[in-house]
This record gives structure tokens, sequence and C-alpha cells, in this order.
């Protein structure tokens, strides 16, 4: 069978949920990252390099993407890694430095909106400002990098969308109302943007990890039922982004039935995960 017919074949297969459709061809395998400074962002940029990716990484902390740098430019020399300062917040730096990418590598074929935070504390407990901060960057930040994606592919002619967002986005869990808000905010922000562009070569995938060893989580400890590292997620993160994914829990088992019983879940029993 030829690349098209594989290709067709698998797209037609891919509707189906349990099949991933494969992604149209990248217009360059180059991969363009927000969040890059630590957790699953900065194992992805290292993943990516193995995989043969040239990478674009950005975050607000320049320093910590230095010493990535430094540590992709002696494992992996023959790739190159370019470097800028982004918050992902502020929506026209987001666009600039995304058509600087873009410039700079001759195309970007993917777009990671990773960039994440998290906070602790209850509803009307006086948490209101720094539960915001996390919706502003968990979900405006990746509204802002997901529009300023779309266009540029719309000029390219193509490219694929991975946003991370959690297993946690499949209930309101108890203590963690602004993450797992925001994390369903862009759960279904994503479908949207599938939706819109059915017809167009740029694929848009859903990432839902469940645990990850990562600066967000590390304060629950042993509580971090099958805990991963982040080198293992990566590869899980791009074995779906390679495979088309529409969406994806990383790993597949539990996460995967576990968001299925968590949207299934009766309050009652959401509200004694905080127990």
């Amino acid at each position: 069978m030829n690349t098209a017919r594989k290709t067709t074949a698998r797209r037609l297969l891919g509707r189906l949920p349990w099949i991933d459709p494969g992604r149209a061809p990248l217009p360059a395998r180059t991969a363009f990252v927000t969040g890059a400074s630590s957790g699953i962002g900065r194992a992805l940029a290292a993943e990516l390099c193995t995989r043969g990716y040239d990478v674009y990484l950005t975050a607000r902390r320049t320093a910590a993407l230095e010493d990535l740098r430094a540590e992709l430019a002696a494992t992996h020399p023959r790739r190159t890694v370019a470097l800028a300062a982004l918050d992902v917040t502020d929506h026209e730096a987001v666009v600039k430095t995304l058509d600087d990418a873009a410039a700079a590598l001759g195309g970007i074929g993917v777009v990671f909106a990773n960039a994440g935070t998290d906070a602790d504390g209850n509803i009307g407990t006086g948490h209101f400002e720094t539960h915001r901060a996390v919706i502003d960057v968990n979900f405006i930040g990746a509204m802002a990098t997901i529009d300023a994606a779309t266009a540029l592919f719309r000029r390219q002619g193509g490219g694929q969308i991975v946003g991370i967002s959690s297993v946690a986005a499949s209930a309101g869990l108890p203590g963690g109302a602004p993450y797992s808000s925001s994390k369903a905010a862009l759960s279904t922000y994503l479908q949207s943007l599938r939706a819109e562009t059915w017809k167009e070569a740029i694929t848009v995938t859903t990432i839902a990890p469940g645990y990850i060893d990562t600066p967000i989580n590390e304060a629950m400890g042993d509580k971090r039922r099958f805990l991963i590292d982040t080198s293992a997620g990566a590869r899980k993160i791009m074995d779906r982004v390679e495979a088309g994914a529409r969406t994806a829990a990383v790993p597949r088992f539990p996460w995967a039935f576990v968001g299925y019983l968590l949207r299934r879940a009766p309050d009652s029993v959401i509200a004694r995960a905080a127990t």
C-alpha cells in the first residue's frame, strides 16, 4: 500500500475513538514550545531533539532556558535550539514570538501550548487572585498560543497544534478548582478548533497527562498514583503527537479509564477525593 493510501486508510479508521488518525504532513520538522523551562516542557524539548526536530523554546525564566540550551547543545549538537523570553498571557508578545520562531527556523511544524501553573486553596477562602492567575496562564495563555498558531498554520498551509490539558479536566476536583476548570476549558477550546479546521491541513491534538513528576504536583508526594518521570511522559506524549491523535490520555492506561470514570462519577464520590 502506498503512502497516500496508508494516510487515507488511517484517517478513515481514525474516526474510531481508539485509533489515532495520523497527521497531515508538516511544513517543517520544527517545534515551538511554551513553558519549556521545567517539567513536561523541558522534557519535551529533549525528546523533540532526539527525534530530529529543531526547537524554539520559550518561558518566563530565561536563565533556566539557557541552561537547557547548553544541555541540548551537548547531547544533540546537530539540532538548532533557539530561545525567547515569553509571558503567554501577553497575546501580542505571543504572536510576535511565534512569527520570529517561524522566521528563525524556516517555518514551524508543531506548536505545543504547554505553559501551566497551579495554586492551592478552596473557593471562597481568600484565594481569588491566585486562582485567576492560574486561569490566565493555563487557559488564556493557551488560547493566545493556539490562536496565533492557527493563524500561522493557515499562512503556511498546515501544521500541528498540541494543547497540554490534564486528566484533571475530567471533573471539578475539590481544592483544584482553578486547575481543573482551566484544563477543562482548554480541552473544550481545542475541540472547537478541531471542528473549525476539520477540512484544513491542521492537526489538533489534546494531551491529557496523568501524574507526571513535575514541580506542579511534587508537593503531593506519595499521593501521586501511577507516577512516571518526565522523560517517559515526553516519549509517550510524542508517540501520540506523531500518530496524529485527536485526544490522548498519557499514559493511556490507566488514565483513559480514570478520566472516563471521573466524567461519570456523582458529586458525592468527587467530594471524597479531598479526603
